[in-house]
């Protein structure tokens, strides 16, 4: 049976317009109690929405990448495939944290950063349950960068981008949550403990914040779309009343609708060249998405894990930090000593069990998802990497003598099988 508050407000004339106005070019999924409608799918006109809703659907969640026919999307297209397809994408901070004040903060520190960059147009935006979304839309962004179109740099301006504002707004977040609350309540807050919250200069913001990096065919819950268990409304809202700004004030009967139109400019080269500058000199920074080397053409023969790097061995027992990276580390491990596709999910799925907390499973799709389609050979970090393996509290004095957990590995499963040494020291050539 649809309930009477979802009916009512997708049966407004202005709703169905401020929905079908964003939903252009993106591909949209309609969201019910207890599942997600069909992929891919798109809407076009105001029965389709409402078809949508007479069957059970209350949200509807729309792509951050724009598509020229959002129909033709699969699961199993390769990244030049999706390249094609791809005419544009929005810029999006997805701030996830427990706490509403918190929230409030970390938005605003967010837009603070895109002022500084003189961007202007943007939308700040209630996701109707626990927090804020902030959308710099595609209209803003240049036509290319360094001769590359901009629609082809999504996820990895993305991720630039991220990387550049928590660096840039560490201290000052940082302030500003110590300002609200004691470093004890603060944990409290999220449900943390203080020892969880903190790193060697005191809290760490992006402990208690977390800000993903998100890749292909990421959705965000559309601007007045409903949240599909609060039943209130995604509703834009302007900074000036982001302070007081209450979930109550989200009540589909108190919001008022206007469509989200913005003008082409430019605004947002500024911010992607700086970005990119300061990218650019973060050697450390730039290596954890690890060395190119091309692939070894002969089929590596599956090596056992009695043979692994004791700093993989580590990281498979489980994490309570580090576990995100520990993903670019696992797959790319696995992939170099011969385990398939399925087997490294099946790993990477057990060993999230053992985390302390586990990783969200989509996020750990999307990130395999990711590693799938590439084309490349990626090696994980080297051993000193400073944001790797002695960060996360797994480097082993074992692997001293070896610069990468390849090394060892190869060097330890090849002693045994003296006519494959030739493989592993040309192998090892490369790393």
């Amino acid at each position: 049976m649809v309930s009477k508050v979802v009916w009512e407000w997708y049966a407004r004339e202005e709703v169905l317009e401020a929905l079908l106005s964003f939903f252009e070019n993106r591909e949209v999924v309609a969201v019910f109690k207890e599942s997600f409608g069909k992929r891919p799918n798109t809407f076009s006109y105001p029965s389709e929405i409402l078809k949508e809703v007479s069957q059970g659907a209350v949200a509807f969640h729309t792509s951050v990448e724009k598509w020229k026919n959002p129909m033709m999307l699969r699961p199993e297209m390769r990244r030049e495939e999706i390249e094609e397809l791809r005419i544009g994408w929005d810029l999006v901070f997805d701030p996830d944290v427990q706490d509403f004040e918190i929230a409030k903060i970390t938005t605003k520190a967010i837009v603070e950063f895109l002022k500084k960059h003189r961007i202007s147009d943007f939308i700040i935006k209630f996701s109707g349950g626990k927090g804020f979304h902030v959308i710099i839309p595609f209209e803003t962004f240049p036509e290319s960068i360094d001769f590359k179109p901009i629609a082809k740099w999504y996820p990895e301006l993305l991720e630039i981008v991220i990387n550049y504002f928590k660096n840039s707004m560490k201290e000052r977040l940082r302030d500003e949550l110590l300002a609200l609350d004691t470093p004890f309540n603060l944990a409290k807050r999220i449900g943390k403990g203080i020892t969880d919250i903190l790193d060697e200069e005191g809290i760490d913001p992006f402990k208690i914040v977390n800000i993903d990096v998100f890749g292909f065919r990421h959705l965000i819950r559309a601007p007045y779309s409903l949240h599909e268990k609060t039943l209130l409304v995604s509703v834009p809202i302007q900074l000036k009343k982001l302070d007081k700004f209450e979930k109550e004030e989200a009540n589909p009967e108190l919001v008022s609708v206007q469509k989200l139109k913005f003008e082409k400019s430019n605004q947002a080269e500024f911010l992607f060249i700086e970005a990119i500058d300061w990218w650019a000199k973060q050697e450390p920074l730039r290596e954890k998405v690890a060395k190119e080397i091309p692939r070894v053409k002969k089929k590596i023969t599956k090596i056992p894990q009695e043979f692994f790097d004791p700093c993989i061995k580590r990281v498979l027992d489980g994490l309570s930090d580090g576990r995100k990276r520990a993903i670019f580390v696992l797959v790319t491990f696995l992939k170099n000593v011969g385990y398939s596709n399925k087997e490294i999910e099946e790993m990477l799925y057990e060993w999230n069990k053992k985390n302390n907390p586990p990783l969200r499973e989509s996020y750990i799709r999307t990130q395999l998802r990711w590693h799938f389609r590439q084309s490349r050979n990626l090696l994980p970090p080297n051993h000193d990497h400073p944001n790797f393996y002695k960060s996360m509290g797994v480097l082993s004095p074992e692997c001293q003598n070896y610069k990468n957990p390849l090394s060892y590995t190869f060097s330890k499963f090849f002693a045994m099988f003296p006519k494959r040494r030739k493989r592993k020291k040309a192998f090892n050539s490369k790393l």
